[in-house]
């Protein structure tokens, strides 16, 4: 049992004074340790296996049960990770979540563990498939497809042993040097909550899903100590929506967050994990610790509503046993806990009976074609001056240069986020591959003088340029020099290297159909740059199909589709305030687009632009009713005409803003968007539901949402700041 395992190092932190014999030591102990360790219980679900079709009073009924057969040490035991602090510490610096994570298994009363998986990109065991990173698969605006990958993602970690899957990122992302915003959907707590919900959805065709990390998480540097501050309205409207819907659409677990929150770490917070997760949302799922760091004693973290520490045995177990004895924790607090993992667990055990997907399952060809459509609905088009597409004939050179093009680059390669997929198409091998007939040369750019020559001599350059997860990413620096030396974390820079700078400069001065193509995975500041070139793609970090994807667009036989899920600013002054190093922040109700609109930022690049192949023209804008009361939801459709000669997909955005509101609001809000995809002089209807109660706001003197009986600007274009954005008007009684 978990609460009984022998822990040789007695906090993480020792691992860090370990030298490399001592590692050694630990890991000949960790195998000895896992050769002794007791068989796990002989099926997929234990006691639930073969379950089918329980009602929720009869899966409630199941578990009251099982919980009256316990021990307190058997509840314990349930809530308590099965990973050894040994294991774990090696697997971090090593292979971290090669094979699932367990806790709270127990073979006597034959009851499955929590099977752990992390991802954000796809699924963190050998050898699964690696999807383009979050914030490029929120670029597509495409929740059909985000659910998709969510299918696939369960269907890997369900093939692979696990039932749980850690990855549903759904942060928001304040300010781009935010070393894990390459892991969430963006910046807007719409998007985030549409995206975060369809892959919650997918994953729980097969397995549970976590929603993470609750809550205000969005700095990476000093993750462990940062104190976050804001006032209830910003908390309630802006960080805490998209975590909401994910919980009304059925998550059957929340990841609590490292920070502290007004003075509390975030697992130790009763006000977010009880009175409004469990109490005022009504979440029925479990709440689980973030790794090792996340519980810091024993007594006031259970009571504050954290039901398993994962994934190491560390404040509970044993100590926890004892504060129930001593009455320092009531025994109905762990069997509320104990009830919310079995329900789970009961619940899942139906999903798809006694059909676990097979083996091949993992990277087969379905969800290698779903990789690659998700990087090519991602890329987001940002300037073209007739550069693109690229012809592939007989005569034409065409110069890729730069280092990372010849580089697998698909996202942080360490810690929660290290997909590590069979192969990855860099862009150079996409590129290739493609083409049949023109003369396609490299050049990595160390040599800027030949690099100069050759786009003299080239028809077209493509350079290849951006960030790593040595650059940015979960910050390793704590644990023992990062996976092999690397550190990442949040960035204190946020412009390309100077490399890639120069690079480009010398590509630019020297060809006047040079396209950069932009790797990493939040916002870079492009000025003065991107004065001086043709052609701009984002291209995030695109997964293991990313180079072939690549290749589709560049050369026209797929249309670029993306929209930027977060703004790109022309400097940093246009940013709220961020440090690297901060122990205290206090968060507002402004950042991303939401600052721009108040401030009258000239965005170089706006939230939700993106350009096309083709035109597009929005048109003969209308509302189901001019007047409507908050139970009403309406419909608000426009025409959309493909005026191009090329087959293209826009996204319809949806906005709204405020005639008089009583409180201070947002110049606008996203609330709708839909994908159209039209061929050439096609025109079709969208139409887009709107919930009038989702236009209220936050009393935070009364404690309860409010939709002010006032005029409603309805906002539809193809980006926040669309200078032929179509309006009306909706009156609310």
């Amino acid at each position: 049992m978990a609460y009984m395992k022998k822990i040789y190092l007695s906090s993480y932190e020792e691992v860090l004074e370990l030298g490399k014999e001592q590692m050694e030591e630990l890991k000949t102990r960790v195998k000895q340790e896992k050769k002794e360790a007791p068989r796990h219980i002989g099926s997929e679900w234990g006691r639930f296996e073969g379950l089918h079709d329980l009602s929720e009073e009869q899966i409630d009924e199941l578990a009251k049960t099982v919980l009256a057969e316990m021990t307190l040490e058997q509840k314990v035991n349930q809530m308590s990770g099965d990973e050894s602090l040994d294991s774990i510490a090696l697997s971090i610096t090593r292979e971290y979540n090669k094979t699932p994570y367990y806790g709270g298994e127990d073979a006597q009363l034959d009851l499955p563990a929590v099977k752990f998986s992390d991802g954000s990109t796809g699924v963190v065991m050998y050898h699964s498939t690696a999807f383009p990173v979050p914030v490029g698969r929120a670029a597509s605006f495409d929740k059909e497809l985000e659910y998709k990958i969510g299918d696939a993602i369960g269907t890997e970690i369900r093939a692979q042993g696990g039932n749980y899957y850690g990855g549903v990122c759904i942060n928001l992302v304040r300010h781009p040097a935010w070393g894990r915003a390459q892991e969430s959907f963006g910046e807007d707590p719409y998007l985030l909550g549409v995206m975060g919900e369809a892959l919650t959805k997918g994953v729980q065709n097969h397995v549970m899903a976590c929603i993470k990390h609750f809550a205000a998480n969005s700095i990476e540097n000093t993750r462990f100590e940062v104190d976050v501050d804001m006032d209830e309205r910003s908390l309630r409207e802006v960080y805490l929506p998209h975590f909401e819907r994910c919980v009304k659409a059925g998550a059957a677990s929340v990841m609590s967050a490292y920070n502290y929150f007004r003075g509390e770490s975030c697992g130790h917070s009763a006000y977010l994990q009880r009175k409004i997760l469990k109490d005022e949302w009504d979440f029925r799922g479990f709440i689980l610790s973030d790794f090792v760091f996340c519980i810091r004693d024993t007594e006031d973290s259970v009571n504050s509503g954290m039901d398993i520490e994962m994934p190491s045995t560390i404040h509970w177990g044993t100590k926890l046993v004892e504060a129930v004895k001593k009455g320092n924790v009531r025994e109905d607090v762990i069997d509320d806990a104990v009830l919310r993992l079995l329900r789970q667990k009961i619940r899942f055990a139906q999903i798809n009976a006694d059909k676990k997907p097979e083996p091949e399952k993992v990277v087969c060809k379905e969800h290698i074609a779903l990789a690659r459509r998700a990087a090519q609905e991602s890329f987001v088009l940002l300037k073209n001056e007739g550069v693109l597409p690229l012809d592939d004939k007989k005569g034409q050179k065409i110069l890729i240069a730069g280092k990372l093009a010849a580089e697998v680059n698909i996202g942080d390669g360490k810690g929660s986020s290290a997909v590590r997929p069979p192969y990855a198409v860099t862009p150079l091998e996409g590129i290739y591959r493609r083409v049949k007939n023109a003369a396609v040369l490299y050049d990595d750019g160390d040599d800027l003088k030949m690099t100069a020559q050759k786009a003299r001599d080239a028809d077209s350059v493509i350079v290849i340029a951006g960030l790593t997860c040595a650059d940015e990413g979960e910050y390793m620096a704590t644990f023992s020099g990062g996976a092999d030396g690397i550190i990442g974390g949040d960035r204190s820079d946020l412009r390309l290297h100077g490399s890639d700078i120069r690079l480009i400069e010398a590509c630019a001065r020297n060809n006047r159909s040079v396209t950069v193509c932009v790797m990493g995975g939040s916002s870079i500041i492009m000025d003065p740059w991107c004065e001086t070139v043709q052609g701009i793609a984002m291209i995030w970090y695109p997964g293991m199909e990313g180079g072939n994807a690549l290749a589709d667009i560049l050369f026209g036989d797929v249309s670029p589709s993306g929209k930027l899920p977060v703004s790109i600013p022309k400097t940093e002054s246009q940013l709220p305030f961020f440090r690297i190093n901060a122990v205290k922040a206090k968060y507002d109700y402004y950042h991303g687009y939401f600052l721009a609109d108040k401030n009258g930022y000239d965005m170089r690049y706006p939230f939700g632009y993106g350009l096309s192949y083709t035109d597009f023209e929005l048109r003969n804008l209308r509302v189901s009713a001019k007047t409507a009361s908050k139970e009403d939801v309406v419909k608000v459709l426009v025409d959309v005409s493909n005026t191009g000669s090329r087959a293209g997909t826009e996204i319809v955005q949806l906005y709204t803003g405020y005639c008089g509101p009583s409180v201070e609001r947002h110049l606008k809000d996203l609330r709708g968007f839909e994908r159209v995809t039209l061929e050439p002089g096609q025109t079709k209807t969208v139409s887009i539901p709107l919930a009038v109660s989702d236009l209220s706001y936050y009393d935070d003197a009364k404690g309860e949402w409010r939709v002010d009986p006032i005029g409603y600007r309805i906002i539809v274009g193809n980006s926040s700041m669309d200078p032929d954005a179509l309006e009306a008007v909706l009156e609310v009684r």
